[in-house]
């Protein structure tokens, strides 16, 4: 049985992927304000874990290729957050992952915490007087889990902390793994998103089966044709695409170098949300 019938939405909301990640280093503070400056509706912190058990955000556990890590311990065998306590982290600065985007501000921002995340996420709607979502996603939970160092006590004590852990709140947590969403069904009332990138999933039996534990499922974007859409939301689940990038080298030919066009082809498909590493692009494209 379906969780409930999601209600689909005549506008996709824009997740900031990583934030604005086409903009500054991705999992930063100053990333996730510039998406929310930008009108992006939620930002996406990407979960691993420190040594000493503190959720930060960062899109891979080998911290070596986003951060100064390897210049700040030089001794270390092995670059990765597990291996770091918080105090060290702390002493990291963000850089550009990608060698074909602006290296300007690398070495000037830290690495947040989900508590901060949350934070700035909290406080940038209460300026605005909107809600300014998370989209957290738990990377690698089994591996955490089978170190002694899991993800989701700590990110579900994070969201009660804020007074987040609940079925209206602003947030959505999204796995690649529906055995960890399918046990934080069994913990939380927060949306809850399958990603995949694999055609399997989104079979007429397989997104039925998601919809006993998920709210959504979200897809790359390579998967996502009108039946899909069409067949996911008879399900009662959302449909939110992944990841829009408006750089040269990741945006599709057929657009013609024009990724405001491509954001309008998702909408036009009837996709309920798209992350992207440009919010301004989307914002732009479906709210002119």
């Amino acid at each position: 049985m379906s969780l409930a019938s999601a209600a689909t939405v005549s506008t996709p909301i824009v997740i900031a992927h990583r934030g604005a990640s086409g903009y500054r280093p991705e999992h930063t503070l100053e990333a996730y304000r510039l998406a929310v400056e930008m009108g992006a509706d939620y930002i996406e912190p990407d979960l691993v874990i420190t040594k000493d058990g503190v959720l930060i955000a960062r899109h891979e556990n080998d911290i070596s290729g986003t951060t100064d890590v390897a210049e700040k311990f030089p001794g270390r065998r092995r670059w990765f957050a597990e291996d770091f306590t918080l105090a060290e982290i702390r002493t990291l600065r963000a850089r550009e992952r990608l060698a074909s985007r602006s290296h300007a501000f690398d070495g000037q921002f830290t690495v947040p915490t989900l508590d901060e995340v949350i934070e700035l996420a909290q406080r940038l709607g209460r300026e605005r007087g909107r809600d300014v979502g998370i989209y957290p996603e738990t990377k690698h939970p089994t591996y955490f889990r089978s170190i002694k160092l899991p993800l989701e006590e700590p990110l579900l004590a994070a969201l009660t902390k804020f007074g987040w852990n609940r079925a209206d709140a602003p947030v959505f947590i999204q796995s690649f793994e529906a055995g960890n969403l399918q046990s934080l069904r069994e913990r939380t009332a927060v949306r809850l998103v399958q990603l995949t990138d694999d055609a399997a999933m989104t079979t007429d039996a397989s997104l039925e089966q998601i919809a006993t534990y998920a709210h959504g499922i979200g897809p790359d974007k390579r998967l996502v044709l009108p039946d899909v859409v069409d067949r996911a939301h008879r399900a009662g689940l959302l449909v939110h695409v992944w990841t829009l990038r408006a750089d040269a080298e990741f945006l599709p030919a057929q657009y013609g170098g024009d990724a405001a066009a491509e954001v309008r082809r998702f909408r036009d498909l009837g996709v309920d949300g798209l992350f992207t590493d440009h919010p301004d692009v989307a914002v732009g494209a479906l709210r002119a």
